[in-house]
């Protein structure tokens, strides 16, 4: 848009606000009335609020170090560079130091193409051929000179595999290997030892010489059965079953009896 005798920068002032959403849109309109009135008033209130002078720092820091990834093509690396420039339009670098920075970006396939085209050194040129340049090799979309990426062997030999990578595959191996071996190792049944109750002896209690054979089982059984039988005797008689000191286990004290009130009870 063109006015007769209206500068292009109050023309921008004018239609600037309708590109604004969100927060600057908002930001706009709590500005003071009369606060803005050129266009250099705008731009210097504008950066000072979404870009201090730390988020610039950075934005400049990102262009000045810009490199090209190890698989990115031209064009992609082209893109990257503009979006860079875009996210801090007022990073002050010249046209020509743009061209620099990106060319020394570049790998050395990229350079030399650059170069060939140029026919001679492509920092030469004008700026403004130096673009036309860029511009024509990053629509080959086609041609992307990728860099080429040696398949690495999986021998601990390889030059290219560094120690560190080396060690640690080693390490993952032998911790397979480890895994595989335990769940493919039958598992171990310790034999159970026999002890005697009576003796301590390697050998059961039926067998113990100190009990003569089966005496202590058998003694044991017979004690517990005419045992269970006395007390329900005493339930319904009050009749005190003679096996509390007729049958005992071996070591075992009489059972002392209690009379009171007329009731047999066992300790």
């Amino acid at each position: 848009m063109k006015f007769p005798n209206v500068p292009s920068t109050s023309v921008k002032l004018m239609l600037f606000p309708f590109s604004l959403e969100g927060a600057a849109r908002i930001w706009l309109e709590k500005e003071p009335p009369r606060s803005i009135l050129t266009w250099d008033d705008l731009v210097s209130k504008f950066i000072n609020k979404f870009f201090p002078p730390s988020k610039t720092t950075n934005l400049r820091n990102e262009i000045t170090r810009f490199q090209q990834r190890f698989d990115e093509t031209f064009y992609e690396a082209w893109d990257r560079f503009n979006d860079l420039l875009r996210a801090c339009p007022h990073h002050g670098f010249s046209e020509l130091h743009q061209l620099d920075t990106f060319y020394n970006a570049l790998n050395s396939n990229d350079q030399d193409s650059l170069n060939s085209a140029a026919g001679g050194n492509f920092l030469d040129k004008m700026p403004r051929d130096c673009l036309r340049i860029i511009e024509s090799k990053s629509k080959v979309r086609n041609s992307r000179n990728k860099p080429i990426v040696a398949k690495v062997s999986t021998s601990n030999s390889t030059p290219g595999i560094s120690p560190d990578v080396a060690e640690l595959k080693d390490m993952v191996k032998a911790l397979l290997l480890d895994k595989k071996n335990q769940s493919q190792a039958p598992a171990t049944v310790k034999a159970v030892e026999e002890s005697c109750v009576t003796c301590g002896g390697a050998h059961s209690y039926q067998n113990c010489p100190a009990t003569d054979g089966n005496v202590y089982r058998d003694n044991i059984q017979e004690y517990v059965s005419q045992a269970a039988v006395a007390n329900f005797n005493q339930g319904i008689t009050s009749y005190r079953h003679p096996v509390a000191n007729q049958i005992r286990p071996p070591d075992f004290p009489p059972v002392q009896q209690n009379h009171g009130n007329n009731q047999n009870r066992y300790n």
